[in-house]
């Protein structure tokens, strides 16, 4: 798991690179440290594990895939090194889960509500939110039981089911924070919604 989160972050740090304008730079930092401490509200979960937001989907919404995945990777990283959240064992899984797994499934989803309109835009993040959320909750579950840290009987339900609630907790902050840039500086985010004539 650690060659893929490191050579899929290589990748998208090049591609971010080609992507991302000089005025951008800074507000991919101002996004990070707000996922940073949205990330760090955390809800005991069985099977040894923790659930809390996640925040891949806002990313994607403002810069795409492959710097939102840079943003994940920094957010992970520095709980891990500065809080032990996740712990550094642990940071390809998290890596993965959150930074890769969680913007490729938002990219996707977005993608498409972006060429239905402006109402289906915001569904396709909502969406998009809960899909990520749950989709990295499910792999976390079952990267546990391939190391034996606990039975996938276990941990599978339990993730899934928290998770599935703090998915819909995430699309409507993942919405209501894209809405309110959208308004401010729409210029700022990637896949604004477009409005038909």
């Amino acid at each position: 798991m650690d060659f893929v989160s490191a050579f899929s972050v290589g990748y998208a740090m090049k591609k971010s690179g080609e992507e991302i304008d000089e005025r951008r730079v800074p507000v991919m930092g101002v996004l990070a440290a707000f996922i940073f401490a949205a990330q760090m509200v955390n809800f005991p979960v069985a099977g040894g594990t923790s659930g809390h937001l996640i925040g891949s989907a806002l990313a994607v919404a403002i810069f795409g895939i492959w710097p939102a995945m840079v943003v994940m990777t920094a957010v992970v990283f520095m709980q891990a090194l500065l809080f032990q959240d996740g712990g550094l064992d642990a940071l390809g899984a998290n890596v993965f889960n959150m930074g890769i797994l969680g913007c490729v499934l938002s990219g996707l989803v977005i993608g498409a509500g972006r060429r239905l309109g402006q109402r289906v835009f915001y569904l396709s993040v909502a969406a998009a939110a809960w899909i990520s959320v749950v989709g990295a909750a499910i792999s976390c579950a079952f990267e546990l039981a391939l190391s034996g840290t606990s039975p996938l009987e276990v941990v599978l339900p339990a993730m899934t089911a928290v998770h599935a609630l703090i998915g819909i907790f995430e699309g409507i902050v993942t919405v209501v924070a894209l809405r309110f840039i959208v308004s401010v500086k729409p210029d700022l985010v990637l896949f604004p919604p477009r409005v038909k004539p």
